[in-house]
């Protein structure tokens, strides 16, 4: 296999290339600082730079011919098994025929084709990758090895560490970000087609060398140019730089990022490729869960009074904030709709339902639920449950009403989880009573809640007793509860201020 150790240096692209059968002088200088390539098994050969020339280094001088053309070059032969061959006179006619430019690359290796072997057609590759040389050759040597059909998969390789030691160079020197763009073009043009994405490959580049601005320049010069993407998936869809640089954004954590790149580079006139549109949607799907946790642990400390409570003037910013996300995210599944691949409409009600819920808002999410189904692919019981909680916290009675048609069909165990989803969602929304009508609902159903929940329930009651004098539901709860032996006996203390009397009676 073909290997390398190093990058290669492109520090001035002097020439756009156009996919032509013009030939255009372009000179690259220092391509590889101390690169072995291994080619075939059988030659090593190591480049060597100095300030001056450089070289080919020889471990049999003698064996080499007089090459007046490289007076500066010499080879290193490491034969790895018995074959003693040496370079043929072949190949060191065709690095000087090249040399000359007088004539087309593609002529002379269509002449000479047959007395050069694969390992010294790839030599030639890397000789003209040197410092100083005609760089622009080992592109026209591969474009023609690929129309031989002499491309075998170490040549590829080799091309292919070529020509991302090129980019790499470009990215560290600076260099405008049109000329890297140019630089996959010319790749493009004579046929080189890695198995992996290069656009792909130089935004990470750009990242790995802390460019990030550089990086999303590229993305934007690409779509400018209208570039295209390669097929990506197994559903067809195609990946491309935005949603690529979105995901790099989302792996760090910068989700607010990533949903920005997209939307900017769509409202500045740009076409983005649609699937970036459903990784900002999942950006903006984290956002909003990163911010709940935020606020979850910000109501923990003004609980215990660590912290003032938020003013209305900073609540109002928070709910100013989630309506911006989802804002963000509608306006992100409007777009992927308008490209009208129908296939995708699932994910995009699936992420808005992760949206609402996210946010909490019961009645959007409820709504997505039903999008979903209709869009062919029925959400799992838990995003109906958690649905369910949240519209009960809020006391949406119509909604409630509807998750809970489909409870009959459920099997107990489900049934139990669910009814368990809606006891909680009344009990963080304050509904005492409507949690206890829950209780008794589950416990006719031979459901027994969790200890905490009947614990939560009969809590908040007592407490409501104290502001209303209302004792009939909490009387109720708990004989259901001690006829299930789920509450032992209960004394009830009544006071009447205007008889100074206590009552007291056992249940």
């Amino acid at each position: 296999m073909a290997s390398n150790h190093g990058f290669a240096s492109l520090t001035d692209l002097g020439i756009t290339y156009t996919c032509s059968s013009k030939r255009y002088h372009l000179l690259v200088p220092q391509i590889y600082r101390n690169i072995i390539v291994h080619s075939c098994s059988r030659v090593s050969m190591t480049i060597c730079n100095n300030s001056q020339n450089p070289r080919f280094v020889s471990a049999k001088k003698s064996k080499i011919r007089d090459f007046r053309l490289l007076k500066s070059v010499e080879l290193d032969r490491f034969l790895t098994s018995d074959d003693e061959d040496e370079m043929s006179e072949g190949f060191f006619e065709a690095i000087e025929e090249l040399e000359r430019m007088t004539r087309e690359p593609s002529d002379v290796l269509e002449e000479m084709h047959d007395r050069l072997s694969t390992r010294e057609l790839r030599l030639v590759l890397v000789y003209f990758s040197q410092e100083g040389r005609d760089s622009w050759c080992a592109l026209e040597v591969f474009e023609w090895l690929r129309k031989e059909n002499r491309v075998d998969e170490e040549t590829m390789e080799l091309m292919v560490s070529l020509m991302c030691g090129w980019v790499k160079k470009l990215i560290e020197e600076k260099n405008d970000v049109a000329d890297v763009v140019d630089l996959l073009v010319d790749m493009n043009c004579v046929g080189l087609k890695p198995n992996f994405s290069m656009m792909e490959k130089v935004i990470s580049f750009y990242w790995e060398m802390g460019e990030k601005a550089g990086a999303v320049a590229f993305v934007r010069e690409v779509l400018r140019r209208g570039i295209g993407y390669q097929n990506n998936g197994e559903e067809g869809h195609k990946a491309g730089p935005t949603g690529y640089l979105a995901w790099k954004m989302m792996a760090e954590g910068k989700y607010l990022d990533a949903v920005n790149l997209v939307i900017n580079l769509r409202e500045s006139g740009l076409r983005p490729e649609v699937y970036s549109y459903l990784i900002a949607m999942t950006a903006v799907v984290n956002e909003l869960n990163e911010f709940a946790k935020a606020l979850r642990k910000l109501n923990g400390f003004s609980k215990n009074g660590l912290i003032a409570e938020l003013d209305s003037e900073n609540v109002q910013l928070v709910e100013q904030y989630q309506s911006d996300l989802l804002a963000d995210g509608v306006r992100l599944s409007n777009w992927v709709v308008e490209e009208g691949v129908s296939s995708l409409h699932v994910m995009v009600h699936d992420r808005l339902l992760s949206m609402y819920i996210c946010a909490g808002r019961g009645l959007e999410a409820e709504r997505q639920l039903w999008s979903m189904k209709l869009a062919g692919k029925e959400a799992d019981g838990d995003h109906y449950d958690i649905v369910l909680a949240i519209c009960a916290s809020q006391k949406e009675a119509g909604p409630i009403t509807r998750l809970m048609s489909r409870m009959e069909v459920l099997s107990s165990i489900r049934k139990k989880k669910t009814l368990s989803w809606l006891l909680r969602g009344y009990i963080k929304g304050g509904h005492f009573n409507d949690a206890a009508e829950t209780v008794i609902k589950m416990l006719d159903y031979g459901l027994y809640p969790e200890f905490l929940d009947r614990a939560a329930v009969l809590r908040g009651l007592r407490n409501r007793i104290q502001q209303s004098g209302n004792v009939e539901t909490y009387l109720k709860l708990c004989k259901r509860l001690s006829d299930e032996n789920l509450a032992g006996p209960c004394l009830l203390y009544l006071h009447m201020k205007r008889h100074k009397l206590w009552i007291i009676k056992m249940l």
